[in-house]
Order: structure tokens, then C-alpha cells, then sequence
């Protein structure tokens, strides 16, 4: 089998990252803890995992909404944390952009959708004159699917679905390199749902946009995404292409989430066996060194090095 990563160019490397919030104190918490992964030019990176596990976290400090307690996030080269000045982050905001869960709570109920969608334009000055501004806002409106009769309309006159689609033009209108997708989904109707997903699709391969598509709904994140991460209590504890995770899952907490995915058969739902992760299960002792380790090509599990050695003696390379 081709690896996945041949031939391709690395756009994010992300090593070692670490977000704690409170530190040094009682209740601190390791929101993001210690890990290491990349985003290919071009692919659609998964991140799953249940509430509370980091995903969300991780999302926000690629893009620097959060400032990283630890590590390194490299974007085409450079390491964001040493992006200090005013107009290299300019810079660095054009490239990569954010859509993100709540699709109304995202948007300034007191403009225009014509002054949501032109704000980046106008912060970045890629407009020539007022008229070109409204054209290229007009455009985006209709590359997501509405009309530029929709630009003189405020938030509250859409559905979730059409407030998810302007969210979209937005990040869109600078022309970015990497979006973080931050279960732009989750709010949203199920029909609605493979609308979104359908132009994120779409988009992607008329533009080359990198994605970095973070869920908790497992058979979507199947659908768009590549390769799928997923997250366990900060820890990234399975990195692989999407069909060897679902078909092959590795790591014990991957496998209790996919069980958890309901069938839409009747019968196979009734005798569905859901499993349930214990993580006393790898009576790990002091002097195990835990790290990512490639099991198979291009997957990679959280595991120990007695772990390592049984998971590689079991791998089904024929999944």
C-alpha cells in the first residue's frame, strides 16, 4: 500500500503542544496535553472525541486564540508562537481561518451581512473601491449558495443553516489557505448537515483549502475527512487514515466510540454490543514511555512499548 503521506507537503506541524489552564493551581487543567501531529496541503484532517476532550482547545490554539503553554504549532515554516508583530499576524490571520459551532453567536447581530462577510476585506484592504468590496461580497454569497439579495439582511432573518453558510463566506473572503472547521455542524438539522459538508467538499476542490474538521459526530467525520485524530482527556490516542480507524481501530477508546455509532438497521441496533473504555486496562507502570507510535503505514497509537510490540504482532493489514 502507497503511504498516505507520500508525495504530499506538510502545511501544520504540530509538536509537542500543551494548553493548560490555572496553572499551578488546584483545579488546573490540561486542556491540550503534550501532543504532536500534521496537516498535509490539501487534506481534510478529522479530530473527534467526546466532550471536553481538547479538540475544540486544539482548534483555537492553531489559529492563536489561545496562546500555547508548550510546544510548537509550524505553519508552512514558521512557528506561530513567534509571531509578534502587528503585521506579520496580518498576515498569518489571512492564511488560516476559523468557522465556528454556533453559526448565530459567531455573527454581530447588528450588521449587515454585507459588512460580516467584508469585514476581513476591509481589515486586509483587498478591495479596490466600494463597488469591487459589495462584487466580492456578492460572489462569496453566491459561491455558499445564497444570493447577494441576501447581503442587506441582518442574522436574525436566517436558519442555522444559511447563518453556517455566511460563516463560511467570511472565512472565505481572504482567501485562506487552512480553515478550522469547529463543529460547524453539530447545531445544525440533518439535512442541513450534508449540505454544509457538501460545499465544505466542494470548495476544497475547486480552492485546494486545507481543512482541520473537528466533531463529535463519527459517521460524518468519516464522510469528508482523509485522516481522523482522535482525542482522549487531552491526549491524541490514534492518528491514522479514515478507513484503517474505522475499519481497524487500534487504540481501546477508539473502539468504544465507534461502538457507540448507531445502526441504522433495527435488528443489528437491538444486538449492538457497546464498549466501554476503561483506561485501567493498560496498567501502565512508572517506567513505560508513552508516545504516538506508527503501528501500520501512516497509523499512529498512544501506547507503551510492550503495547507497541503486541499491536504490530496482531495488525490486519487487509482492512
Amino acid at each position: 500500500m502507497k503511504p498516505y503521506a507520500e508525495g504530499k507537503t506538510k502545511l501544520i506541524e504540530v509538536r509537542n503542544l500543551k494548553q493548560y489552564f490555572n496553572v499551578g493551581k488546584k483545579n488546573e487543567v490540561k486542556a491540550i496535553d503534550d501532543i504532536t501531529f500534521d496537516i498535509y496541503r490539501g487534506e481534510t484532517l478529522g479530530l473527534v472525541g467526546e466532550s471536553g476532550c481538547g479538540k475544540s482547545t486544539t482548534g483555537r490554539t492553531l489559529i492563536k486564540l489561545y496562546d500555547a503553554t508548550g510546544g510548537e504549532v509550524i505553519f508552512d515554516g514558521t512557528d506561530i508562537q513567534s509571531i509578534k508583530n502587528k503585521k506579520d499576524l496580518l498576515k498569518f490571520n489571512r492564511r488560516m481561518q476559523m468557522i465556528f459551532q454556533d453559526p448565530y453567536a459567531s455573527l454581530n447581530p447588528r450588521l449587515k451581512v454585507m459588512d460580516i462577510i467584508a469585514e476581513g476585506i476591509d481589515i486586509h484592504k483587498l478591495a479596490k473601491n466600494k463597488q469591487d468590496r459589495a462584487n466580492r461580497v456578492y460572489e462569496l454569497l453566491e459561491t455558499v449558495g445564497l444570493s447577494k439579495e441576501h447581503a442587506n439582511r441582518y442574522p436574525h432573518e436566517f436558519s442555522g443553516g444559511q447563518r453556517q453558510r455566511i460563516g463560511i463566506a467570511r472565512a472565505l473572503a481572504v482567501e485562506p489557505e487552512f480553515i478550522i472547521a469547529d463543529e460547524p455542524i453539530s447545531a445544525l438539522d440533518v439535512s442541513i448537515q450534508a449540505q454544509v459538508v457538501n460545499l465544505m467538499q466542494k470548495l476544497q476542490n475547486e480552492r485546494g483549502i486545507t481543512f482541520l474538521f473537528i466533531a463529535h459526530d463519527l459517521s460524518m467525520v468519516k464522510y469528508i475527512s482523509d485522516r481522523i485524530g482522535v482525542m482522549y482527556f487531552g491526549k491524541l490516542v490514534e492518528v491514522g487514515p479514515a478507513d484503517a480507524i474505522y475499519n481497524n481501530p487500534l487504540h481501546e477508546y477508539t473502539k468504544s466510540l465507534l461502538s457507540a455509532i448507531p445502526l441504522p438497521d433495527p435488528e443489528s441496533e437491538r444486538t449492538r454490543v457497546r464498549k466501554t473504555y476503561n483506561p485501567d486496562v493498560h496498567a501502565y507502570t512508572a517506567d513505560d514511555v508513552l508516545e504516538l507510535r506508527e503501528v501500520a503505514p501512516d497509523h499512529f497509537v498512544y501506547c507503551s512499548p510492550k503495547e507497541y510490540e503486541a499491536l504490530k504482532k496482531s495488525y490486519n493489514h487487509n482492512y
